[in-house]
């Protein structure tokens, strides 16, 4: 597939121990993207020699760049810092994605489209259309009921709060004061939609299917399942009374056939 001309698109990976994926991956992902879009990979030090793979990528590719970063810190201190990267870089649209497969790159087309009339649009398992394949029952009942946990202590109509494929307009990241997101794990994507939705931006989905991993290990552990749970409520009830936004948009689903 050639790759069309879109407005200035940043699409983020954040990478731990992602050796075997990396590299296919980004080819993969750089046919879906518009022409004009960078991929920009950040890299908490993995041992696997990720980090050097995502070099060579960066060698071959002049849209392809890496940001190497000492100390793991969690996935939301690497995504923040991969979109101030890409703001100060001048993205209008900034993408994010799990760089292992489990998101397909053949959405990110479907993501930029509907971001043509929304400020943040999330790549959502639990719409008509979307779902997950190759998780056994345990595995989808605790997701859905980690989302709905969130959903109803939160007060918002999202069905998937805590999926990681979205698609960002420059004004939403730039109205969240980074600075003071409290999430490291992966509650960091439940207080960002979170916090976009009572920013009063316009907030829509669009189905996609999650699939499992297509090498390496899962990043997923108890202490990122412990902060979401502890975390959530916070997100709700821990704000200053002057952290309130204005009230959400009404929430629009998106449906495409593939």
């Amino acid at each position: 597939m050639s790759r069309t001309e879109q407005g200035a698109a940043w699409l983020i990976l954040p990478t731990y121990n992602e050796a075997e994926n990396i590299e296919p991956f980004v080819e993969a992902v750089r046919t879906k993207l518009p022409a004009s879009a960078r991929v920009l990979i950040v890299d908490d030090s993995s041992p696997d020699g990720t980090g050097e793979r995502a070099d060579r990528l960066a060698a071959r590719h002049p849209d392809v760049s890496v940001l190497h970063r000492r100390d793991k810190e969690g996935i939301g201190p690497a995504y923040v810092a991969g979109f101030r990267h890409a703001l100060a870089g001048g993205a209008e649209l900034i993408l994010e994605m799990d760089s292992d497969f489990s998101h397909d790159p053949a959405y990110l087309p479907r993501l930029l489209e509907a971001a043509g009339s929304a400020d943040l649009v999330l790549g959502s398992r639990y719409v008509s259309g979307g779902g997950v394949s190759d998780w056994g029952p345990l595995r989808r009942a605790i997701s859905r009921s980690g989302s709905a946990y969130a959903r109803l202590l939160l007060g918002v109509e999202v069905r998937d709060l805590t999926g990681g494929f979205k698609c960002f307009r420059r004004r939403v990241l730039e109205a969240i004061d980074l600075d003071s997101v409290r999430a490291h794990g992966y509650a960091f994507q439940v207080e960002l939609t979170y916090r976009a939705i009572r920013s009063g931006f316009k907030v829509v989905e669009v189905p996609i299917v999650f699939r499992d991993r297509r090498a390496g290990s899962s990043k997923m552990d108890r202490g990122i399942v412990a902060e979401a749970v502890w975390q959530v409520p916070q997100m709700r009830f821990g704000y200053k009374s002057g952290d309130r936004g204005q009230a959400p948009t009404e929430l629009d689903e998106r449906r495409y056939t593939f």
